[in-house]
């Protein structure tokens, strides 16, 4: 329906002018009085939705999520229009797609439960549930993804420091060794030089091998013997020294292999782990994007373009998730074609869609992909 949209609780009539407006806005209080098609994306979202703003000329407003489906368009994966407004996991997600796209806002508990319409207490409580983060943790997670995508692009560390919303440089340095990774420069000048040692672990979909510098992982990848990988991992970096991990392995090793494994057991659904790998600026944007999708979700790659705001790039996406040296913690399998086949993945198809099923499962969703 173009033109004129209806409100779902009084029936009073809002004009185009007055949605475009809650729309650039992205009013939560306007959800559930209409909804906005985009006809270049063939999507419809809340006014809510924090995806990249539609050129006026492609948004059409309807009253009601049937109209838009009788114009061909299909529910944003992202906001999920769809799903009740009174359900708190759906405000929980919302919150969390409100907060990767603003991760510099000050965002304290109070406003944050605000925005949600829930207490703080309850927020917090459902918010870990859900998430497996506190609200803090999961603003701070969101920081330092923009921190690593800066880093890349600005002038200095200080720039791309304060960019990301971190009150001062030694705040970042204090969060480096289990957050981001690396320091700063080292980050910035791509970590070569560094000695990697790795072990491997099994795992739901075969043989893992981890491969860790004394910063994070570099290295997660699937394989059917220990040989291929170690194979694989020298390719990845002929330049490092690569050896064995000693025994007993260190705690910190100890720990990220129990997050991946914790992970794909699918009693960990949010993993934050500490990542030590070289990348473009546009990958970079492509693998933070990734780990936005929310667990047991999938996107197609033409979203993923539209999500990171350049919505002709499909392809690079495509090739950005072919180039993912470190599986589950960018999970690369989230993302699917357009068609719901499943696409590439460099481990097989096979753990793909093994990967994904897992994740449907422990969120109770039935799902089925194409064989």
């Amino acid at each position: 329906m173009e033109g004129p949209a209806r409100m779902a609780q009084d029936r009073s009539m809002w004009n185009e002018e007055q949605c475009w407006e809650a729309l650039e806005r992205r009013d939560r209080n306007a959800d559930g009085q209409f909804y906005v098609g985009v006809l270049s994306t063939g999507i419809y979202c809340r006014p809510s939705c924090t995806s990249r703003r539609a050129l006026r000329k492609n948004v059409r407003f309807y009253a009601t999520p049937q109209e838009a489906e009788s114009a061909g368009l299909r529910a944003c994966l992202r906001c999920r229009p769809l799903e009740t407004q009174s359900d708190p996991a759906a405000r929980i997600q919302e919150l969390c797609r409100h907060v990767e796209a603003h991760p510099d806002d000050p965002h304290d508990l109070a406003d944050l439960a605000a925005r949600a319409g829930l207490s703080r207490f309850h927020l917090q409580r459902s918010f870990k549930a859900a998430v497996g983060l506190t609200p803090k943790q999961y603003v701070e997670a969101c920081r330092v993804r923009k921190l690593k995508q800066s880093l890349r692009t600005s002038q200095d560390v200080a720039e791309a420091v304060y960019d990301a919303g971190f009150g001062s440089s030694s705040r970042v340095y204090e969060r480096a060794d289990t957050r981001l990774g690396m320091t700063p420069n080292q980050y910035r000048r791509g970590g070569r030089g560094v000695a990697i040692t790795y072990a491997t672990a099994e795992s739901p979909v075969g043989l893992m091998m981890i491969g860790a510098t004394d910063r994070g992982l570099c290295f997660v990848q699937f394989g059917d013997s220990e040989d291929a990988l170690l194979g694989a991992l020298r390719k990845e970096y002929p330049a490092a020294g690569i050896a064995p991990m000693g025994t007993p392995h260190p705690v910190e090793f100890r720990n990220w292999i129990a997050a991946l494994t914790n992970h794909l057991a699918g009693n960990q659904p949010r993993l934050e782990l500490p990542l030590d790998i070289q990348a473009t600026a546009f990958q970079m944007r492509v693998w933070n994007y990734l780990q936005s999708i929310p667990y047991g979700e999938v996107q197609s790659y033409g979203e993923v373009a539209a999500g990171i705001g350049q919505p002709s790039a499909t392809r690079a996406v495509a090739r950005a998730c072919a180039s993912n040296t470190v599986a589950i913690a960018i999970p690369c399998h989230r993302v699917i074609r357009g068609t719901g086949e499943l696409g590439g993945y460099r481990w097989g198809l096979a753990r793909k869609r093994t990967l994904i099923d897992l994740e449907r499962a422990k969120r109770g969703v039935c799902f089925s992909l194409p064989r």
